[in-house]
């Protein structure tokens, strides 16, 4: 892939971010109402961001995708992670709230669907069909059982990530500094630069507002920009590098259910510097604060 292709796929994402999230500043469906949500300092926040993102990475990654195959597969990946997490961030009960991968999976076991639970069965499912589209890199096995387990590895990478960018959207800017900071190794890649590059380009024009909280990701834009992340990762890595980074996404979503990634990143100093750069000082003791969900009320 040329250098000129990966430039276009980010200018064509960072365009269509701009554009979409223009027209929907205008006239949001639903109303503003619908898609303002209080965020960690208990300030109201628009989740018009996410929509635009998701738009942006759907546009750039078709423009920069080396294959058809690979364009293909990044736009099931980024369209259903983008429209379960909607749902999600739209449609969520309230008044039951369920949060975390246990939870939601809590409630399928007694035979209650969240929106929660339904977005981890479609971003699950559309993952896998992302994964058989694309065809990893390295190529599949030749036997039939090797090949069925690299596509649900594959799949599982696509899905995994685009929860666990969603588990970072919980301080401004937060997710899109990760996304951004996996996202430019792998945008020198052959296969998957111009996917990576499409993350950039969205990315960047949505970091602006994003770190001056006026706008947040909700989950169909974390899901989406993660989805987007994880298919670059299929299309562009070797196996043995996605069976790490498969190993990797696991270990980190287990360990949220038991630890706050705020609190890991508040005690180390690096972490704590890059997470804080950008952004408005932090509340003053006793103000909102907590590690909370995007959209959940704060203490």
């Amino acid at each position: 892939m040329t250098a000129g292709r990966r430039v276009a796929a980010a200018a064509v994402a960072a365009l269509t971010t701009a554009v979409v999230r223009g027209v929907l500043d205008t006239s949001p469906p639903g109303g503003p109402v619908a898609w303002t949500r209080t965020n960690h300092r208990g300030e109201p926040v628009s989740m018009l961001e996410g929509p635009a993102v998701a738009a942006g990475l759907l546009a750039g990654s078709l423009v920069g995708a080396s294959t058809a195959r690979g364009g293909l597969a990044a736009g099931i990946a980024v369209a259903g992670a983008a429209g379960f997490g909607l749902v999600d961030d739209l449609r969520e009960d309230t008044a039951t709230r369920t949060k975390g991968l246990r939870g939601h999976l809590g409630a399928l076991a007694h035979g209650r669907l969240t929106t929660g639970g339904l977005k981890v069965l479609g971003i699950g499912a559309t993952a896998i069909v992302a994964a058989a589209v694309a065809r990893p890199a390295g190529g599949h096995a030749a036997h039939p059982v090797a090949r069925a387990a690299d596509t649900l590895a594959s799949g599982a990478l696509v899905a995994g990530t685009a929860n666990l960018l969603n588990l970072l959207d919980l301080r401004p800017g937060r997710a899109l500094k990760a996304a951004g900071l996996t996202a430019a190794p792998l945008a020198l890649t052959p296969a998957a630069g111009g996917v990576a590059a499409a993350v950039l380009g969205a990315g960047g024009v949505a970091v602006e507002q994003d770190l001056a909280e006026a706008d947040m990701l909700g989950d169909g834009g974390a899901n989406a920009l993660g989805a987007a992340l994880g298919t670059a990762l299929v299309l562009g890595a070797p196996r043995p590098v996605r069976l790490a980074a498969l190993a990797a996404v696991v270990a980190l979503t287990f360990a949220s259910e038991r630890v706050s990634f705020t609190e890991v990143i508040e005690r180390t100093p690096v972490l704590r510097d890059v997470d804080a750069w950008g952004r408005r000082p932090a509340a003053a003791p006793g103000a909102p604060g907590v590690d909370v969900a995007p959209g959940a009320p704060t203490a």
